[in-house]
């Protein structure tokens, strides 16, 4: 008869105990509630850059003197501010922040339907499958925004110098290069604000739901 060993005895009970605590589906449902719990984070969190952003736009939309402060830029480099020129810049301004808004809007409904389509009853694949998309969807709600600040300052640039050459103004100017210069660099500031202000903000939630992600494919995988 072999001899007894109590520290194999215990060493074997601790890691069947550990084992049997949790069950797969038990595993997989409280991942589950987790990551619908990160969507509807990502959905408030945008649902309230939208009103913010929504209150400002209808704010300057309809202030007065919302366009005076680029119109004094022109004019010390040398534009004169004609009421042709102020329309076309109303024009242009509100034609940008609508854009903004709309596609602002589309990612936050977006985001709200990817938190609907998480349900429990789905299945591990389905699921697994709609944590892809979601996560794919905040990249692209990310980038877009970068990408909409450098259009604006491309747009900006364009108007600039179309003003230019319509009242027949140099484009060597120094104080226009100068400005222009000043232009790409705040864009790229805030261009690096935004991305750390995603990274912070949005990165917190995305990292805890590829955790749960990397988890849910290794229970699929079983």
């Amino acid at each position: 008869m072999s001899d007894f060993n109590l520290d194999d005895l215990k060493k074997s009970w601790q890691q069947q105990d550990s084992q049997s605590k949790y069950a797969p589906s038990e595993i997989s449902q409280m991942l589950h509630k987790k990551s619908r719990n990160y969507v509807k984070y990502i959905f408030y969190i945008s649902a309230v850059e939208f009103l913010i952003f929504f209150g400002l736009s209808i704010f300057y939309i309809f202030k007065a003197e919302n366009d005076s402060s680029f119109l004094n830029i022109l004019k010390k480099l040398g534009v004169t501010p004609t009421s042709e020129l102020q329309q076309s810049f109303s024009h242009l301004y509100i034609g940008l922040k609508i854009v903004s808004l709309i596609i602002t809007a589309y990612f936050v409904v977006q985001f709200y339907l990817n938190y609907k389509k998480i349900k429990i009853q789905d299945n591990l694949k389905l699921l697994i499958l709609q944590i892809v998309k979601f996560r794919k969807t905040v990249n692209a709600f990310i980038f877009t925004n970068i990408a909409l600040l450098i259009l604006f300052m491309v747009v900006s640039t364009v108007f600039i110098f179309n003003i230019f050459t319509t009242q027949n103004i140099s484009l060597s100017h120094p104080t226009l290069i100068a400005f222009l210069i000043g232009l790409t660099l705040t864009t790229l500031l805030a261009v690096g604000l935004i991305w750390i202000y995603y990274k912070i903000v949005y990165g917190i939630i995305m990292r805890r739901l590829g955790r749960n992600l990397s988890e849910l494919q290794k229970i699929d995988s079983e």
